[in-house]
């Protein structure tokens, strides 16, 4: 296009390589595990002994040596054990040692039969022919997972209830994480009036400040949401000065080339440096981002960047969204000391036609199954929507169908990129 306005992959690539040379802001500090999910390691996490500790059984059976089960012989029941019960044994010869999983192996043992493939009688047990048993079957050998000492999760790693168990396996009862970046947040315009309002004539409750505190909790962060400003240059300047303190700035609404979109200018003022000022992206399309210098005080005890971060995000809900996912989280993520960085992609199955944009990338309100049967994608679908203001379609997707800048219409069945949230 001859708008000289990059295309979200030259804009993506900018913020991915901005992203890319910051640093955590704010010091490291503990927490409990119960309240460590959503935050970034800043210690790598470490196994405390072998995982398993013990060899354990992955099944009820009887352990035994395998060469002497697979001869299909009565073999006497030498002893049992439970999980949580230290190990049993020595296995004698011509024995097998009744276990429940997770229970330790008995020394001497190489394999586990499970209940179901024996027949038991008087205190023996014989495998039941055809079936075979090799030696490490249904067998977990100790330190098979990690080794004591080893480092199981980098520094970095976001924590989930994947990486809470773990923790908890490893005996931490308190996890050192990186703070939670500040982020301010400032809703721009005349016609906003608070959630609690009756909107008089012309005017629409703020819908963006509590989208986007909520889409920053959800990334990692901790909103700071300001008082709306009014479309003045006063009130925008002051608006900015307060925020200076935050790690990051959204500003949402006033972004566009209208005669009252004042953001740009006032960013300006505050001596910002624009990276880009717009995409070729639909909807999203007047995005702006910028850095604002900020005062060299410190906070816990790290030095502040002499630059803030700044995204202008467009005052539609939708489109204030997209670019949310797609330019502020990876830069949010990185502050967070995550080191996955998003956005997040996924591939699915289109469900009918949709017709591109030519010169724009569209990132269109979906509704994907992700129930799709075995060797099938997803199937996702266009909610049916009314441009970038409409709230209602975007409650009901679940994510946004990627038409590529290049493309006239995507077909059925065609398998595509849809953004998730």
């Amino acid at each position: 296009m001859s708008s000289g306005l990059p295309s979200y992959d030259e804009a993506a690539a900018l913020v991915a390589a901005y992203a890319a040379q910051l640093n955590p802001y704010g010091q490291a500090e503990r927490v409990g595990l119960d309240q460590a999910h959503g935050r970034a390691l800043a210690r790598p996490l470490c196994a405390d002994r072998d995982q398993p500790p013990f060899a354990r059984s992955t099944r009820d059976g009887y352990a035994c040596r395998a060469a002497e089960a697979a001869e299909h012989v009565n073999l006497a029941v030498a002893g049992l054990t439970r999980a949580g019960e230290a190990p049993g044994g020595p296995l004698p010869r011509q024995t097998v040692w009744e276990i429940m999983t997770g229970a330790p192996v008995p020394d001497g043992a190489d394999a586990v039969v499970m209940v179901e493939h024996v027949e038991a009688e008087g205190g023996r047990v014989r495998l039941l022919p055809p079936r075979t048993v090799t030696a490490g079957e249904n067998i977990v050998a100790q330190g098979a997972q990690a080794r004591a000492g080893e480092e199981l999760l980098p520094a970095g790693t976001a924590i989930g209830f994947a990486q809470v168990a773990l923790a908890a396996a490893c005996g931490y009862a308190e996890l050192e994480v990186f703070a939670r970046p500040r982020v301010a947040i400032l809703t721009t315009g005349d016609e906003i009036v608070p959630v609690e309002s009756e909107p008089a004539p012309g005017q629409i409750r703020n819908s963006n400040g509590p989208m986007l505190a909520a889409l920053v909790s959800a990334a990692g962060g901790e909103p700071w949401i300001l008082p709306t400003a009014r479309d003045n240059a006063e009130a925008l300047d002051a608006a900015l000065a307060q925020s200076a303190s935050a790690d990051l700035l959204l500003v949402t609404g006033g972004v566009s080339a209208g005669k009252f979109d004042l953001v740009e200018p006032a960013l300006a003022r505050c001596g910002a440096r624009f990276h880009f000022t717009g995409v070729r992206m639909q909807p999203g399309k007047p995005v702006v981002f910028a850095e604002l210098p900020t005062p060299g005080t410190k906070r816990n005890q790290n030095q502040r960047p002499a630059q803030q971060c700044c995204f202008g995000l467009p005052g539609n809900p939708v489109s204030s969204a997209v670019t949310f996912l797609l330019f502020a989280a990876p830069v949010l993520a990185a502050l967070s000391g995550r080191l996955d960085r998003g956005p997040r992609f996924a591939l699915a199955r289109l469900a009918e036609d949709v017709k591109g944009r030519p010169g724009l990338t569209r990132f269109l309100p979906a509704s994907c199954t992700f129930g799709a049967r075995n060797g099938e994608l997803p199937e996702v679908a266009c909610v049916e929507w009314q441009g970038s203001g409409d709230l209602a379609a975007m409650a009901r997707s679940n994510c946004f169908l990627v038409v590529p800048e290049e493309t006239e219409r995507l077909p059925a069945g065609a398998t595509v990129r849809i953004l998730l949230g």
